[in-house]
């Protein structure tokens, strides 16, 4: 061994970072991490940056709110401008899923989270440019928004790094050390190995064949998601500002839209039914035609305002994602090793409340928090049948949690 380490953590992105932070907040800063490229520079850096608390799942929707206070305050806590724009978060649903709506709400209140219906022409002064006529009822979060995920993911890396956590960029793992009392090491690429016992796994995609080789076999699978940046145009009504509308999740013809400080708005696919398989190591980077076309479409119908409105530009990325859409996040039967993986999207706004959470597992072996138990996340719930699901599912949006 060339090296030693309380605790090693596999992957710079926003999840590792966190976790690393949150280790060194409570003390652990012996801690290296590991990142095989540069911190978020993997999913953490194409990710949309919606700011919700709206989960159906209740442990979901605490960390969420939690992940919101850190957001608000992350200059204070974190010692940098993260990128949160609090502009608002509202969901409209049809009229199957009106009931669904007011009890998630509700468990959601249930919570302390700030969080309650608005009426249609609530929603038409937030959004003057948009057909509401199909929406039978509109969920409203205040405080929600949207952030940048690179940017917190860098503010959680130098906060660690300010304690004395080492990370280390360009320098992949390409195995997890076990023995016969579990987890003793790494060993790097490059043939150095990190003396440890203990490693939080937190590499997306790449968490899988890491762990297989061990036994580990995470139910995970990539796929890619591509996103479409619009140019608003001209003729717009003037009480449209592209750049502080709230974000919008609508949940009748599945999409999602926000704003871009740049004036642009973002729009995102939210209909998961169909899912892309993608290699995270080589995917087209760019929107193909026909979701270009299936955008187009969508945004027309939804907002009609918009008469001059055209394509400036597309991008894509890739969800690790589990048979319940929801994130692993514990131990894998190794002594000593632990994953966060599986995130299927949810994974930046929920990260701070991540990084809590691994660092309690690390160090006490359980949830500090009872709003998140540790065994909501565990892995064996999909050996045990025990999809972690909502108690109030959309219909036609289930993965929507």
């Amino acid at each position: 061994m060339t090296g030693t380490a309380d605790v090693v953590i596999v992957g710079g992105g926003i999840e590792g970072a966190a976790t690393a932070w949150a280790l060194a907040r409570r003390g652990v800063t012996d801690v290296v991490v590991c990142e095989r490229d540069t911190v978020g520079s993997g999913g953490t850096g194409k990710s949309s940056g919606v700011v919700r608390c709206h989960y159906g799942v209740p442990s979901l929707a605490a960390m969420a709110w939690k992940g919101l206070h850190l957001f608000e305050n992350a200059e204070d806590v974190l010692g940098e401008d993260i990128g949160f724009h609090q502009t608002g978060y509202v969901v409209g649903v049809g009229e199957q899923n009106a009931d669904a709506l007011e009890a998630s709400l509700k468990a959601q209140r249930a919570l302390g989270i700030e969080t309650m219906t608005i009426s249609r022409d609530e929603v038409a002064e937030l959004w003057p440019v948009a057909e509401l006529g199909d929406f039978a009822a509109f969920g409203w979060e205040p405080r929600g928004g949207y952030g940048d995920a690179y940017r917190t993911a860098q503010a959680f890396a130098a906060a660690a790094r300010r304690e004395g956590v080492r990370i280390r960029q360009g320098t992949a793992v390409a195995e997890i050390l076990t023995d016969s009392g579990g987890v003793r090491g790494v060993r790097l690429e490059d043939g150095e190995e990190i003396a440890t016992r203990s490693v939080v796994v937190a590499a997306g995609p790449w968490s899988v064949g890491l762990l297989a080789p061990l036994g580990v076999d995470l139910p995970i699978t990539v796929h890619r998601e591509q996103i479409v940046l619009i140019s608003p145009g001209h003729g717009v009504d003037p009480r449209f500002d592209a750049a502080k509308v709230p974000v919008f999740s609508d949940l009748v013809s599945l999409q999602y839209i926000r704003a871009e400080t740049a004036g642009e708005l973002l729009f995102g696919n939210s209909d998961l039914s169909r899912p892309e398989p993608a290699d995270p190591d080589r995917y087209a980077n760019h929107a193909d035609p026909d979701f270009l076309e299936t955008a187009v479409t969508k945004i027309a119908h939804r907002l009609p305002g918009l008469p001059d409105a055209s394509v400036s530009s597309t991008y894509a990325g890739c969800y690790d994602v589990t048979p319940d859409f929801n994130p692993i996040i514990g131990p894998t039967g190794i002594e000593g090793l632990i994953v966060a993986a599986g995130f299927s999207g949810h994974g930046f706004k929920i990260s701070p409340a991540v990084g809590e959470l691994l660092a309690d597992l690390v160090i006490d072996g359980r949830s500090n928090d009872p709003a998140v138990p540790a065994d909501d996340f565990r892995l064996n719930r999909f050996a045990e049948r025990q999809p972690l699901l909502s108690p109030h599912p959309y219909i036609g949006a289930g993965e929507m949690r």
